[in-house]
């Protein structure tokens, strides 16, 4: 493509600089060879696009026709080859990523600075949301999620670890209602759904070979895990999050773990990628500086 360019690329510079000698400069070649493809191209064009005297060179009418179609394309050609030439240096270009609202609030800062220390020329374009997105056509490189195995065949999905789920309360909720021994003793009102659908969140506990199941959000049910968790604190019911989202309540004793001793399914911390036939560079970057941060800062079990 670019050979093919090529005498193009020097009828545009000779246009430019009025000059064969000034053109074959700029492109670091003889004056004898930028004469020599101008008039071949000329010859295959069947037009004269040049007029030349022994002081200047000019266009013609059709010489310059030429050069205003042509010199939109070249610069549009290169612009995309020099976005594909960054896109594969691996130290080198843009990323944009999604992630949960959660995730990307607790952990990414950190993962953030300590990736920009190692990579300072990736620049990042961070989006966050709870829902799934289609990485496809929002035109995202990746995407981080936390949740159920995915079932989506069409794109790729890389499980990193297992998250573990904890229901949780504030203490001060069990000042006014019972603290539940079982599932069976849950009050659906104070259990409080996440979902993005209306349908009521299923809390499913298990304990020995003893399973139940609970549908939640009977009052209350959000697609926001921040605002129920939030809502958890100040005693207005019962949340099931990762447990990296109430990990910090846990330890300060402003929630407290709710039936200890039932489990419940973990869910999937997974990177979640387009259809890629390999992995761009940049995105195989941040894959491998993502897991290694998870192993060594965050303290995150991975459970493949």
């Amino acid at each position: 493509m670019q050979q093919d360019l090529k005498p193009i690329r020097v009828f545009l510079a000779v246009a430019r600089l009025q000059s064969f000698a000034a053109a074959a400069r700029s492109l670091a070649m003889t004056p004898a060879s930028a004469t020599r493809i101008v008039a071949k191209l000329e010859e295959e064009l069947g037009q004269q696009l040049l007029l030349r005297t022994t002081r200047q060179v000019s266009l013609t009418s059709t010489g310059a026709l030429v050069a205003a179609r042509y010199q939109p394309l070249v610069e549009a050609f290169d612009q995309v080859r020099a976005e594909l030439d960054r896109e594969m240096q691996p130290h080198r270009g843009r990323l944009s990523i999604n992630a949960p609202m959660a995730f990307g609030l607790r952990l990414m800062p950190g993962l953030i600075d300590s990736f920009q220390l190692a990579y300072p020329n990736i620049d990042l374009t961070i989006r966050l949301t709870d829902r799934l997105v289609d990485i496809v056509s929002e035109a995202c490189d990746l995407a981080i999620r936390v949740s159920e195995p995915p079932t989506d065949k069409s794109t790729i999905w890389r499980k990193l670890c297992e998250v573990p789920m904890r229901a949780v309360a504030a203490p001060s909720l069990f000042a006014r209602v019972p603290r539940p021994d079982t599932p069976d003793d849950l009050e659906r009102r104070l259990c409080l759904s996440y979902g993005e659908t209306m349908d009521g969140e299923v809390w499913r506990f298990q304990k020995g070979g003893v399973k139940r199941a609970v549908t939640a959000g009977h009052a209350i049910h959000s697609n926001n895990g921040d605002l129920l968790y939030r809502l958890a604190r100040r005693g207005v019911g019962i949340v099931v999050l990762p447990e990296f989202h109430v990990a910090d309540g846990l330890r300060s004793g402003e929630v407290e773990a709710v039936l200890p001793d039932w489990d419940l399914p973990s869910l999937w911390l997974s990177l979640y990628y387009p259809p890629y036939e390999a992995l761009p560079p940049l995105v195989a970057t941040f894959t491998d500086f993502f897991e290694a941060y998870l192993a060594e800062e965050s303290g995150f079990a991975f459970q493949t």
